[in-house]
């Protein structure tokens, strides 16, 4: 029997633990590096638009020009998530 560590998906760092199950009975795993930006994560997502490289995808895509609807239609996620991801990384500031 072959046991393969845990990697933290932001750190990469073996320093990892469990940290419960979700809902789905997924295990959740909480990186124990005092400097990673990502404390809790799941090695398999069930919904494509959690993972890290779809995020991304949302950004270049927002960049080039695609507008939400189309953004969400391409990579078969909800219009929300792309609204939710484009207002994380772009917030608007209000002048007075």
């Amino acid at each position: 029997m072959v046991l393969e560590p845990v990697h933290c998906p932001s750190c990469d760092s073996i320093n990892v633990v469990r940290h419960g199950k979700t809902a789905q009975q997924k295990q959740r795993y909480q990186c124990q590096n005092p400097l990673c930006c990502r404390r809790t994560f799941i090695q398999e997502y069930t919904y494509q638009g959690y993972l890290p490289k779809v995020k991304q995808q949302i950004t270049d895509m927002a960049i080039n020009g695609s507008g939400m609807r189309d953004t969400a239609r391409v990579l078969k996620i909800s219009r929300n998530t792309v609204t939710q991801e484009l207002t994380k990384k772009f917030p608007t500031t209000v002048c007075e």
